[in-house]
């Protein structure tokens, strides 16, 4: 196994609440969708604790409203407990004071509900770029340590392409951003952190992406993805576009088994502790 360590992450909400079906399911209408995150935490949490890894997990304090034995299991496991938002809202669709009340509920969700500080952010569908540069300040502001927002990739949904592509400090005060991993190949970034993207390619693509960044830049890289991602059995949208469907559908029942390889195949800890040094704390 390579000696560097990369962070694993899992953002923590449910098929209905990603972006790309945001069209075509009425954000009033989660509290009537029947949740499957609770089960898909479960197996996640087991093939962690069978490779004996540990995560950093961002999770969205309106799951962790609904579900708080699963911030517990979280927190019992030995994992790091980091926010993603409370509602899942673009922060760059909020003004300042929305972002701000945002952030402090989730904050506030989490730590009440872990008993353990929590100092790290992640925006839904890194959202954090040009056009937002004070959600950074805001964050700082209301107590996180560290952002990991920012993907510096060309993408539809999201993307900052021109960011810095190692953690820097993006404002005046503390806070930290650590950038989604990216592969520098003919004058262009290529994205090497998980998600939709580790679902489209071949496994043996991503596994050599992930290890050259590793060598060449003498870096440890972030890894994402969801839960609803090892969930082959969940219900289809049927009222979303069809590139919406195929990018959320694409090899979900490869997933699981994709992790495994990944698991073994690489060293994993928690954001904390990887980049610990960098935030300027000794390893926890």
């Amino acid at each position: 196994m390579p000696g560097t360590v990369n962070a694993m992450t899992v953002d923590v909400e449910d098929y209905f609440q990603v972006q790309a079906f945001a069209s075509v399911i009425d954000r009033a209408a989660w509290n009537t969708i029947p949740c499957r995150v609770e089960a898909n935490m479960d197996r996640i949490l087991q093939q962690f604790d069978g490779a004996g890894v540990t995560a950093t997990f961002f999770t969205l304090g309106w799951i962790a409203d609904r579900y708080p034995a699963v911030v517990r299991r979280i927190v019992a496991a030995g994992h790091e407990l980091a926010s993603h938002g409370y509602g899942h809202a673009r922060a760059d669709g909020q003004t300042p004071d929305e972002f701000r009340a945002d952030v402090r509920r989730a904050r506030g969700v989490l730590q009440d509900l872990g008993g353990v500080p929590v100092v790290g952010y992640r925006a839904p569908t890194f959202s954090i770029g040009p056009r937002n540069p004070w959600a950074f300040d805001v964050l700082d502001e209301e107590g996180y340590a560290y952002s990991s927002s920012v993907y510096p990739v060309r993408h539809d949904l999201y993307g900052a392409p021109d960011a810095p592509r190692f953690p820097y400090r993006p404002a005046a005060g503390a806070l930290m951003e650590i950038p989604m991993t990216t592969v520098r190949l003919g004058g262009r970034n290529l994205p090497c952190a998980g998600g939709g993207y580790f679902r489209l390619m071949p496994y043996a693509l991503f596994r050599t992406l992930l290890r050259r960044f590793n060598r060449v830049e003498a870096a440890s890289g972030v890894f994402y993805f969801h839960p609803w991602e090892i969930d082959p059995g969940q219900p289809r949208v049927a009222a979303a576009s069809r590139m919406s469907r195929f990018r959320h559908t694409v090899n979900l029942s490869a997933m699981h088994g994709r992790l495994d390889h990944l698991l073994r195949d690489f060293a994993w800890d928690r954001m904390d502790r990887v980049f610990a040094e960098a935030l300027g704390h000794p390893a926890l």
